[in-house]
């Protein structure tokens, strides 16, 4: 896929000013801020109806974009995440350093990470400098979108930026495991 670099600038700058933004990811579209944004965050949970203590999901480009995060695990547990990233899988690691702000952890200690290996993603979060928010773009209880125009069906204006593009290969969400343990959550 190529990868419209003056789209990417226009959603970092929407992402700079604390909007919304929507992508296709490894399986279904996403919505996407700042996640130090409390503002921005809320409007994804307002459009979503999704409630705050349920958390959220945080997508980087690479392992480095989430180095301060994982300072606490073993090596064992970095070697489980070097050998599934990049890729669909969802990982809930402990926030050591208490360095994700609530809104985005819900009621949780924890964060919800991931490393996508969709090129659009990855030129969204590498030119973004750093992890963001991503969860499926969809109301509760809806089907995540598959096509921006559902997306678009979905939200209309209450997005501030769409950026076409394809879906990855996968055919479900990722899945989201418990990196202490391992237990599978989806």
């Amino acid at each position: 896929m190529k990868v419209d670099q003056e789209k990417i600038n226009t959603a970092i700058d929407v992402l700079s000013n604390g909007g919304v933004i929507a992508y296709p990811t490894e399986a279904v579209w996403g919505l996407g801020c700042n996640p130090y944004s409390q503002a921005a965050v809320s409007k994804i949970l307002t459009i979503k109806d999704r409630p705050e203590a349920k958390g959220l999901i945080l997508v980087a480009a690479s392992m480095t974009q989430l180095s301060s995060l994982l300072t606490g695990v073993s090596d064992n547990q970095l070697q489980t995440l070097q050998d599934s990233w990049p890729g669909p899988v969802t990982w809930i690691i402990e926030d050591h350093g208490d360095l994700i702000p609530q809104w985005v952890k819900g009621d949780f200690s924890s964060v919800a990470v991931r490393v996508s290996d969709h090129p659009l993603v990855v030129a969204l979060c590498d030119a973004y400098g750093g992890f963001l928010v991503s969860t499926s773009a969809n109301p509760s209880g809806l089907q995540p979108a598959s096509t921006e125009g559902a997306c678009r069906s979905y939200f209309g204006t209450a997005v501030d930026c769409y950026l076409s593009g394809s879906l990855g290969g996968c055919t479900t969400p990722s899945s989201i495991r418990i990196l202490n343990g391992g237990a599978i959550l989806r």
